[in-house]
């Protein structure tokens, strides 16, 4: 049973969502908000999955307008101040599990998947005294990276988070100043920084004899289902605003290939690629929208590739909800530390690349236990 100092922590979030809308509704600048009086508020200052989307005309499961016309955070509100001294507690002995795979020398940095841009590194040597200067040049999402809110849209409305259109991503001001809306720099301002939970699927599925035939290179879609039967299996409770990790076991699986099998995928036409990830359907959506501030795997995709269709997690997610997807996280360590701290929760600290206008960037993730 939740303290009375849990629930009046939970109250009083209620009560500042509550709040920050009534705001934001009161001063609607196109007269465009949502209308209050079709969904309510539970106790965590969202409407439920059911009232989504809240303005009957946008798309699929939008909470456009929810944080304020022009949010950028999306459920990255949901990490309040209050949310990050909780997650603090997390910080027990001071173990520390870096999540961000290598930019290069990995196994895919130099012909990363879905044809991107590889990871260049030049060293300029000084040419008076000793000392280096370097260049770096690579697409944030050919290694450990998020997905920011410019990535993915609505493809029949041309939309974005907030209902934000391809010509304002890509307009300039009178001045050349190009536009910034949905820019990553704006999770830079107070980083991705909460209580991360993870879901070594990987392992519990071995353990428990689960899909002997699972394959981290072909369209197995993980039902949620599973996924939440192993955090029981592990003894973790979800709390609202938490981070979400799931080990596919995708990595573990890239590193048992060998050279040759690893660049005939990596040479696979877009269209032919396929890659495992949770299955993306109702119930699983309800579940993300319902608990979590971010989510994450260690796959390319997050999802299963290739995805069901227009209404993919992607567009729920990043558009619909604005939640931060990442992708090719580094689990292996922490799934390792996890087990010798026999629990699978821990302190996320994440500091994005200060880029206005970036469409994805490099966590730089810690797990602090």
């Amino acid at each position: 049973m939740a303290s009375s100092k849990t629930r009046a922590t939970s109250y009083k979030s209620a009560v500042d969502r509550a709040t920050h809308l009534a705001r934001a509704l009161d001063h609607p600048p196109d007269g465009t908000m949502p209308d209050p009086a079709e969904y309510t508020l539970n106790q965590n200052g969202i409407p439920p999955y059911e009232s989504l989307p809240l303005r009957k005309s946008d798309p699929f499961v939008a909470a456009w307008g929810l944080y304020g016309k022009d949010d950028e955070l999306g459920t990255l509100n949901r990490l309040t101040p209050a949310r990050v001294v909780a997650a603090a507690r997390e910080i027990q002995s001071g173990n520390r599990v870096g999540l961000d795979w290598a930019l290069s020398g990995n196994l895919i940095s130099n012909k990363p998947f879905y044809s991107r841009q590889g990871f260049k590194l030049d060293v300029v040597r000084h040419l008076a005294g000793c000392g280096n200067d370097d260049v770096w040049t690579f697409n944030p999402q050919a290694s450990t990276q998020w997905d920011g809110l410019r990535h993915v849209g609505f493809a029949k409305e041309q939309l974005f988070y907030n209902g934000v259109n391809m010509d304002q991503i890509h307009e300039a001001d009178s001045k050349g100043h190009k536009s910034t809306v949905n820019g990553v720099h704006a999770w830079a301002k107070k980083g991705i920084v909460g209580r991360g939970v993870l879901v070594d699927y990987h392992n519990w599925r071995i353990k428990n004899h689960k899909w002997p035939d699972f394959d981290a290179f072909g369209t197995c879609r993980i039902p949620v289902s599973d996924l939440q039967e192993c955090l029981a299996d592990h003894g973790t409770e979800i709390h609202f605003g938490d981070i979400l990790f799931v080990r596919t076991g995708f990595m573990h699986a890239m590193a048992s290939k060998t050279v040759e099998e690893l660049k005939d995928i990596q040479n696979r036409r877009y269209e032919d690629v396929k890659f495992c990830g949770v299955d993306t359907t109702s119930e699983l959506l309800k579940w993300i929208w319902e608990n979590f501030s971010a989510v994450a795997g260690d796959q390319p995709a997050f999802e299963a590739w290739p995805f069901k269709g227009p209404e993919s997690l992607h567009t729920a997610c990043l558009a619909s909800w604005g939640c931060p997807i990442g992708e090719l996280f580094d689990l292996e360590a922490l799934a390792q530390q996890c087990q010798e701290e026999n629990r699978w929760s821990f302190f996320l600290t994440s500091e994005p690349c200060n880029v206005p206008g970036a469409v994805a960037t490099p966590p730089n993730a810690l797990a602090i236990f």
